[in-house]
This record gives structure tokens, sequence and C-alpha cells, in this order.
């Protein structure tokens, strides 16, 4: 408990957590881009993920352990954003003058407002895919067909657009930001690190946005 309440501590868990999620979000993406070789595969790879682990696990035991980790991931990593940024306010409740923190402030922006409107998304993106409430198609088990209905609308695809711009710059601070957290990055690493937290915004993005913007465009249907 001392630990969770020293800054270092919740930092700490902020960057742990965050990795996880950053490995999730690898693994995920690789799995929607199936899509493209076609509903029979793609579906396939659906079915598949509610069978890893069996026979020892039950079906879709495997995906209810991975969304429960997810989840105490992503409360975990909130409330320290959260109790952090008090933190920060607390310690400095006046603005500085010259500004002297100008791209430190950015960054904190970035991060900040990034992250709730991440939440949100989240909240929608189960709705949509996961429960299928706001699913046109919403058939369970019809994994290709529900994607395919979802992103032919224009609006549905606008908001995940604007959702994966958000993850790639939450992704390109936070990398570099966990690196330092975790004693891992230095001053001559520093460019290198931050080139590779680039690189995995750019990567995330683009791999996440190519599935949308090809159904809207009619390359998937």
């Amino acid at each position: 408990m001392n630990f969770w309440r020293s800054t270092i501590g919740k930092k700490t868990v902020m960057a742990v957590t965050g990795l996880l999620m950053l490995l999730f979000l690898i693994v995920h993406m690789l799995g929607n881009l199936k899509i493209f070789f076609g509903r029979t595969d793609f579906d396939h790879y659906a079915h598949w993920l509610r069978t890893i682990g069996n026979p020892v696990l039950h079906e879709s035991w495997y995906l209810w352990i991975q969304r429960f980790v997810l989840v105490v991931a992503v409360v975990l990593h909130a409330v320290s954003a959260y109790q952090l940024s008090r933190r920060d306010l607390k310690a400095r409740p006046t603005k500085y003058s010259h500004h002297q923190r100008a791209r430190a402030g950015y960054a904190t922006h970035i991060m900040r407002y990034g992250g709730i409107t991440l939440a949100l998304f989240i909240v929608y993106h189960i709705l949509d895919f996961t429960t299928l409430t706001l699913n046109r198609h919403g058939v369970d088990g019809a994994a290709y067909d529900n994607v395919v209905s979802s992103f032919s609308v224009w609006w549905v695809t606008a908001i995940y657009i604007a959702a994966m711009i958000c993850l790639g710059l939450h992704i390109q601070h936070g990398f570099w930001s966990a690196a330092q957290t975790l004693g891992y990055n230095r001053p001559s690493r520093d460019r290198a690190f931050k080139g590779v937290a680039t690189g995995l915004a750019v990567l995330l993005t683009v791999g996440f946005l190519i599935v949308p913007v090809s159904v809207l465009a009619g390359l998937v249907d």
C-alpha cells in the first residue's frame, strides 16, 4: 500500500498496465487484419478465440479471463492517471509563466483528454462488437458480417478514426514515458525510444484504421 500511495508507485502501475494493454492492442490489430482473408477465415479466427485453452478451459473462459485482466488494467491505469493529475495540480496550483512547460503541458493534455476519449470509445466498442447492442447486424458468431455492417456507416467509421488518432498520440507519449518510469531509458537511448514510440503509434493507428476505411471504401464487403 505504501508503494501504491507513492508517486513512483502510481507511475509504475501506469507503465506496467500501459505496456500490458499495448501488447493486447498489437495482438488485437493482427487479428483484425485477418478480415482481408475473407469471411470464412475471419469467422474461423473469431470462433478460435472462444476455444483457446480447450480442453483445460471451457468455451469462452479464456476470453472472460482476458477481459477481467484488461478491465483491472484499465481501471488501475485510469485511477493512477487521475490521482497523479490531482497531485500535479496541487503541487502547482498556479500556471507557469513564460510558457516554461509548454511541451510538458501539451503532453499532459494529450494523455489526459485522450485517455478520457479512449475510455468512452472502449465502452462504445464493447457495445458494438462484444455485446452487439449497437451493431446493426448483431448476429452472434457472424464476426465478419458484424464488422462490415458497422463500418459501412460513415459516422461509425468517423468515430473509430478519431479514437485511433487519440490512441496513436497516447501510445507515442505513453511508451516513452513508461520506459522512463521503469528505468530503461537513458539520455543516450532517448532518441531510439522516441523513435520506437512513434513507430508503434503509427503502426497501430494505421493497422486499426485500415479495416474500417477499407469497409467504407467497399474494398471489404
